[in-house]
């Protein structure tokens, strides 16, 4: 059982979600604006958020930095919205994962039980309920520039941080503690995202926000070098 709250203007809709989620067993809060919202995330302590983005007072990326500009926890967002470009920034933005409409109960189920699961393991394992990483137990990793502090979760490029996502900092983590190696996207989605139902693209959009944030592109890559029809490597540039 969790305590989330469903920020939607769409009584229809929010009805539909409480309904959902309390039939799952959650313990559900609500706010029709983003600005309730806000204040519903201030009032006590809460396991996730279900962000909608088309709300009446305040655009729903705005709502979501705010948010994590007062707290860490979970936000998965529902957009309708689909293009590559907007799912990148609002995973820049601080959201941990996302819906687009029109989805089914099942999927809001699946999805917010694995945002769940994640940050549950984190909080059981680092003080303060810091999210950890899949290599949280390693020291921190080093390839060419690139420094990787799974405890610390810090990227430095060349002594530069890095300022990534959840997603992005525990992907490139991983990378880096199989460094040299090639991983497939289907070991990825095990190890990393912990779930089967995840496509490839979700792999790939983050994949190209991690080359933007390392300063390079898939066509002339440095660290990330795709092998085509196996996966991923991580490697020291030449």
């Amino acid at each position: 059982m969790a305590s989330v709250l469903v920020v939607e203007d769409d009584p229809a809709i929010r009805a539909a979600l409480i309904e959902i989620l309390t039939g799952d067993g959650h313990v559900v809060r609500s706010a029709a604006d983003g600005f309730s919202g806000l204040r519903e995330v201030t009032q006590g302590p809460l396991d996730a958020v279900i962000l909608d983005l088309g709300l009446p007072d305040l655009d729903g990326s705005d709502a979501l930095r705010m948010i994590r500009g007062i707290s860490q926890v979970p936000v998965l967002v529902v957009t309708a919205r689909d293009d590559d470009a907007e799912i990148v920034r609002l995973l820049n933005a601080g959201a941990d994962d996302y819906l687009v409409k029109p989805f089914s109960s099942g999927q809001l189920t699946a999805r917010l039980t694995a945002v769940l699961r994640r940050v549950g393991r984190a909080v059981a394992s680092v003080p303060g309920g810091l999210h950890e990483g899949p290599t949280a137990t390693q020291g921190p990793m080093v390839v060419g520039e690139l420094r990787v502090d799974a405890m610390a979760r810090t990227a430095h490029l060349g002594g530069r941080e890095l300022h990534l996502t959840r997603r992005e900092f525990d992907l490139l983590a991983y990378l880096a503690g199989n460094a040299g190696c090639v991983v497939s996207k289907r070991k990825i989605l095990t190890e990393v995202w912990r779930e089967s139902y995840v496509d490839d693209a979700t792999i790939d959009v983050h994949l190209s926000a991690l080359r933007r944030k390392l300063g390079e592109r898939a066509i002339r890559p440095r660290y990330l070098h795709t092998v085509r029809g196996v996966g991923i490597k991580l490697v020291t540039p030449p």
